[in-house]
């Protein structure tokens, strides 16, 4: 997940000096550059995981310091960091505690600290951890697409995971990331992984096959769930103009079986969409985690048609809702009554629909074995 704040904060606490004084759930947040601030002009071209220094020349007042931090905040900075010891004495308690509202970050540094040999100094841990995500991601894209060739990825991922453990695939989608240009996609990618707390090198953060992929190790099923639905709470908060559709994987174990786990998550991911539901996980699906796992749609197409198409056609030839009847029978296992209550319907005229709903499929739908070709046909109609 790149360099972090974390990272940057084990690194400065005695060579500069820091102290983290708010905002500690942005702990893992990642930083993609670091700029020197003395007013907010620049902020609007931020991408987001920008970290921001400032000597405080142009934030002397707790007015104009939190107008700063209003505008991190929306444009997803990773955090903050304050040379104090001249224009700002101490931090005023209200932006201590505005941070910690926000989860962002807040960082101090002593006046005698040279600013310039601390920003090239990040500058060149965030370059050379960024090419190592990028081998990693490479590493971790060979592990889905050719699982039996250990070779192409074991070693290269040794360093970073523990490649014996346990891994889970979170994919995470606007329905159109293929549609963006690169700069655009790049944006997003960024402000996501500010929204992904709690994640630092025991996770993964790329794009691929028109999805953004998180792939985690060696996380609980329960610390996951908090990351995942706190990413989907801050999104929905700081960028409701754009949907995300999220799907969560199986838990697998070794880094050889992450094929298995990529590709439930795409299931669950692609359902979400379908369903317009903001986050599945594929373990919860139910019976749609058989069908949304076959590649070939056509066959589920086909397995539609060869046991509803007579009804489709007479409900488009006649307006009627044969359809829909035979799905209510089949939900409530083939109770007249409780057909005719779900549907507001009198009961001889369900029992006249199912009569010709019966000649027209050619079964009698007497027995399980005989409805649960028609049963799995309707799952299929409504994925």
């Amino acid at each position: 997940m790149g360099f972090t704040i974390e990272d940057m904060l084990i690194l400065s606490k005695t060579r500069y000096k820091m102290e983290m004084i708010a905002g500690d759930n942005g702990w893992s947040n990642s930083i993609s550059w670091v700029h020197l601030l003395e007013d907010t002009t620049i902020i609007q071209h931020f991408w987001g995981k920008e970290l921001a220094v400032t000597t405080g020349l142009g934030f002397k007042t707790t007015g104009a310091l939190k107008e700063l931090l209003e505008d991190l905040i929306r444009h997803h900075a990773a955090g903050l960091i304050i040379n104090v010891g001249k224009y700002i004495m101490e931090v005023p308690q209200e932006i201590i505690e505005y941070c910690n509202t926000n989860d962002f970050p807040l960082m101090i540094v002593p006046w005698e600290i040279f600013l310039s040999d601390m920003i090239k100094d990040f500058s060149i841990r965030i370059f050379l951890q960024g090419n190592a995500d990028e081998q990693i991601s490479n590493a971790l894209i060979s592990a889905v697409e050719q699982p039996d060739n250990q070779e192409s990825y074991r070693k290269e991922l040794l360093p970073y995971f523990d490649v014996d453990g346990t891994f889970q695939v979170v994919l995470i989608s606007t329905g159109d990331l293929d549609t963006m240009d690169t700069v655009e996609r790049k944006k997003l990618s960024y402000r996501i992984q500010v929204y992904l707390e709690k994640i630092t090198h025991n996770g993964n953060f790329f794009y691929y096959d028109s999805n953004f992929i998180l792939v985690v190790n060696d996380v609980s099923s329960k610390d996951l769930d908090e990351i995942v639905t706190g990413m989907c709470t801050r999104a929905q908060r700081r960028m409701p103009e754009i949907p995300l559709f999220v799907g969560v994987g199986s838990r697998v174990t070794d880094i050889s079986n992450l094929s298995i786990g990529y590709h439930r998550a795409k299931a669950a991911v692609t359902m979400a969409q379908n369903k317009h539901d903001g986050l599945l996980y594929f373990d919860q699906m139910g019976l749609y985690r058989l069908l949304y796992a076959v590649e070939d749609q056509s066959l589920l197409q086909e397995i539609v048609e060869s046991q509803l198409a007579p009804l489709i056609h007479y409900d488009k030839k006649h307006h009627s809702n044969y359809l829909e009847t035979l799905e209510m029978y089949l939900k409530y296992n083939g109770s007249i009554q409780a057909v005719s209550n779900a549907m507001y319907t009198h009961r001889n005229t369900v029992i006249y629909r199912i009569t010709n709903i019966k000649k027209l499929l050619g079964c009698e739908l007497a027995t399980p074995e005989e409805r649960l070709p028609y049963q799995m046909a309707f799952y299929i109609y409504r994925m």
